[in-house]
């Protein structure tokens, strides 16, 4: 494995009508909902250590906790910048920031584990049977 503290990613958006949290039910007005807000948080989380644990490896998100602190309008440009702040046996943790043309529009922490792919897909095929 290749990871290391101070890993860092930029995942980058434009705040879609689909986007919206009066598109989605999260929310009454058209402002970026915060389930997408937290899925720009996990997405910069996982494409920032995706290519660095081991061939039949991944990680999964398994603790956000983050605040939504400004409003975004529609065609917005969003961005979160995410740091890997610790590892510790399987679990890594992430410090997540995220703004949009206007600035911070949110912050937390986000928690991944990496799992074996095949035996983590097993315990998911097992629940279906």
């Amino acid at each position: 494995m290749a990871l290391n503290t101070g890993m860092k990613y930029r995942m980058e958006k434009t705040v879609t009508k689909d986007q919206l949290a009066s598109s989605v039910g999260s929310g009454a007005l058209d402002v970026f909902g915060t389930p997408f807000l937290i899925l720009l948080m996990e997405e910069a989380c996982f494409y920032c250590v995706r290519d660095k644990v081991e061939k039949g490896q991944s990680t999964v998100g398994t603790k956000l906790d983050v605040t939504h602190d400004s409003p975004t309008p529609i065609g917005a440009k969003v961005y979160c910048d995410c740091e890997l702040t610790a590892i510790e046996g399987r679990k890594l943790v992430f410090k997540v920031e995220a703004y949009d043309e206007f600035g911070v529009i949110g912050k937390g922490i986000h928690e991944r584990f990496i799992v074996d792919n095949e035996r983590f897909l097993k315990k998911v095929n097992d629940k279906i049977k």
